[in-house]
């Protein structure tokens, strides 16, 4: 069966984001913890917490992926800035315990100019110091696009990360079909050899979630331009090609397309009839 769904909205708490998954043939969803542009995150409602879980569990909704807002950057040069993205982290990774743990995907970060090595030794020092042996989470390194300074557009570099952190066997990674292929990854033409290549340097028993986008530009264009499904240069039999691919076809997929919920509910049927 395809896990499939899209970014909901938390603002109306778990169960109404299960609810509006359902509606639209999803059986997943991926949400923001927090206003994607930072600030404080609202209250927990334990009752809601129940609620969702009675729902989920009688509607097969799993593998949901909570998403870091895009504020953070823990490989940030101003020390203000690593420590917000630790202490929002930790907050995040705490209230995630209450769902009994979960997918939780961030964004490595920007080193701004101080070099690779130095934003990759600050994002392993916040995950260490953010970690702990008993959390029942697991935290996804997201693959990027290489915009600017970003880290995390090889899988060379999140490996790097990887091998700094103590608790490696709570990290994980979430593959952005988009960001790849702007970084420089041919899945179009070479899917089994980037996924060769994952495996190597990473491994797929790592690869926990996949973002599945088209993209709006290129192979190696480094922009981070989502697209809808098949309205880009990936196109639609390289989509297809993806969500059966033996290493992919039981991942948890989730549409970052520019779309509103009834757009994602005309791909996630499209994607439904592409899954064999």
């Amino acid at each position: 069966m395809l896990r499939i769904g899209c970014h909901l909205s938390s603002s109306k708490g778990f169960k109404a984001m299960a609810e509006t998954a359902l509606s639209i043939g999803a059986n997943t969803f991926q949400y923001f913890s927090r206003n994607p542009r930072g600030g404080s995150a609202k209250a927990v409602d334990p009752a809601d917490i129940e609620a969702y879980k009675v729902f989920a569990a009688e509607n097969d909704i799993k593998d949901i992926l909570t998403h870091a807002p895009y504020t953070l950057n823990p490989c940030a040069a101003d020390e203000g800035l690593r420590e917000f993205a630790k202490n929002t982290m930790l907050d995040d990774l705490q209230r995630l315990e209450l769902l009994d743990g979960g997918l939780y995907n961030f964004h490595p970060g920007s080193h701004v100019k101080q070099g690779i090595e130095v934003g990759t030794e600050y994002i392993a020092a916040m995950l260490n110091e953010v970690l702990w042996p008993q959390m029942r989470s697991t935290v996804l390194l997201e693959t990027m696009a290489g915009k600017g300074s970003e880290i995390g557009r090889t899988f060379e570099e999140l490996r790097d990360i990887i091998d700094k952190v103590e608790l490696k066997d709570k990290l994980g990674v979430c593959l952005d079909t988009c960001h790849i292929w702007e970084g420089g990854y041919d899945i179009v033409n070479d899917l089994d050899g980037v996924i060769e290549s994952f495996d190597k340097i990473i491994g797929l028993d790592r690869l926990k979630a996949i973002h599945l986008n088209d993209s709006k530009n290129p192979i190696s264009a480094h922009k981070d331009r989502h697209e809808k499904i098949g309205d880009g240069s990936l196109g639609l039999e390289a989509i297809e090609r993806i969500i059966n691919h033996p290493s992919l076809r039981d991942k948890p997929f989730f549409l970052e397309t520019p779309n509103e919920l009834e757009g994602y509910a005309e791909e996630i049927e499209l994607l439904k009839k592409l899954y064999h």
